[in-house]
């Protein structure tokens, strides 16, 4: 199981969000897409969930290339709020329910239960810590095989990003799922990451495994990230000279 950017590149008018990236993503293992925001990262997670189409290349799910159906096998946790907010905690979980075959309610109790929630409440009544925990409970109680967690600890205090860590750590199949997380916060997640590609101006820069990042050069995903960031800076400004 993998999911493959082959040569993509995405334009927005005369902008580019990505140019000509390839890469392969492989199950059992947590990936962190690290850069700063609008280096490409979230454009990366809306082509793998099929938002939108690359303008050049492809993008393969399970050797498929993405159209709209792949949200089947992919759940996508995006940045944005995006709920019914007159719907209750428990509503949401039965919409969720009745719309992807791979979700399961008794996991899903299971999340509301160590997250703190209330099934009870109304969602406009959460506050943006409490909607970020559901994000993460209606993402990882499916058993989708890829999931796509886009800035997930954005604007979320010490303890609700803590709580997250543990369900990560908890809730996610190693062996069968790829899980994908773009972030510019990197302290936090870096216990939870395998692999990590520092994404910059559209560019998959340099890509390290975190183990042999920390055993044999005896640094952190941190210091590699601005190292590597200063690093392609300088190239790239004696290139354009």
């Amino acid at each position: 199981m993998t999911v493959q950017l082959n040569n993509v590149t995405k334009k927005y008018g005369q902008e580019f969000a990505l140019k000509n990236v390839s890469f392969t993503f492989t199950k059992g293992k947590i990936y962190g897409l690290l850069g700063p925001n609008g280096s490409g990262k979230s454009t990366t997670l809306k082509l793998i969930t099929g938002l939108i189409y690359p303008t050049k290349g492809t993008v393969k799910v399970k050797e498929e290339k993405v159209t709209r159906k792949v949200c089947q096998n992919v759940a996508y946790l995006t940045e944005l709020d995006h709920f019914y907010h007159s719907f209750t905690i428990k509503q949401i979980i039965d919409f969720y329910h009745s719309q992807f075959s791979d979700f399961r309610l008794e996991k899903a109790k299971q999340l509301l239960q160590d997250m703190q929630l209330d099934e009870r409440k109304k969602i406009r009544k959460l506050s943006k810590g409490n909607r970020g925990r559901l994000k993460l409970v209606l993402t990882l109680a499916r058993n989708a095989p890829v999931i796509l967690l886009d800035e997930p600890f954005s604007g979320l205090d010490a303890l609700v990003r803590d709580s997250i860590v543990k369900s990560l750590l908890t809730y996610i199949n190693f062996e069968e799922q790829i899980v994908i997380i773009a972030t510019h916060e990197i302290d936090e997640i870096e216990p939870l990451l395998d692999e990590v590609i520092a994404v910059y101006q559209g560019h998959y820069i340099d890509h390290q495994n975190v183990e042999k990042l920390r055993e044999e050069q005896g640094i952190s995903v941190l210091q590699w990230f601005k190292s590597t960031i200063k690093n392609w800076e300088s190239e790239n400004l004696e290139t354009n000279h």
